[in-house]
């Protein structure tokens, strides 16, 4: 069979050496592979064992390389519900933004982080929640500091060391 093969290879008469074509090369190295170490230097062949050693590296090398390239690099891809759930969040709550949208996710259980909400919004054409017009902070606080005054931050310790159960 081998020799019938490489007959017909070299029957189809390329100008300077024979081309194989990937079928060729698994046929010559499949039937090589059945004839004992021994028999195949005897025999005159088209490609040397070499040869036929360089085609499976190759092969291995091809496969490899390609299972590594088959999916996209990088960060995975967020499922379509998430993302419908995301937006529906926006849609009810405009004036909620994404942290509190995140938030929301979070106490649903769903496992997203608050930037993948936040470009979720972004892809979308969702403008971010405007701008709070309460107070700051330390306006708030100024505010408050009368109230904050009337608690009683103080406590009481007895002698030896104890705090007394009730007030009289």
């Amino acid at each position: 069979m081998i020799l019938r093969h490489q007959l017909a290879v070299l029957q189809r008469r390329q100008p300077c050496r024979p081309k194989l074509n990937w079928a060729d090369r698994a046929l010559l190295a499949a039937l090589l592979a059945v004839i004992p170490k021994a028999r195949r230097q005897g025999q005159r062949l088209l490609v040397t064992p070499d040869t036929i050693l360089r085609w499976h590296r190759d092969i291995v090398r091809r496969r490899w390389t390609a299972r590594s390239m088959r999916g996209k690099t990088g960060r995975p891809a967020t499922r379509r519900n998430i993302q419908a759930l995301v937006l529906r969040l926006a849609r009810e709550n405009p004036e909620g933004g994404y942290g509190r949208i995140h938030g929301e996710l979070v106490g649903l259980g769903v496992k997203v982080a608050a930037s993948t909400v936040w470009e979720i919004l972004k892809t979308s054409g969702v403008d971010p929640a405007p701008r709070r017009t309460g107070p700051a902070w330390p306006q708030f606080l100024r505010s408050k500091a009368d109230m904050i005054l009337a608690c009683d931050f103080f406590t009481a310790d007895l002698l030896d060391g104890s705090r007394p159960t009730s007030w009289p």
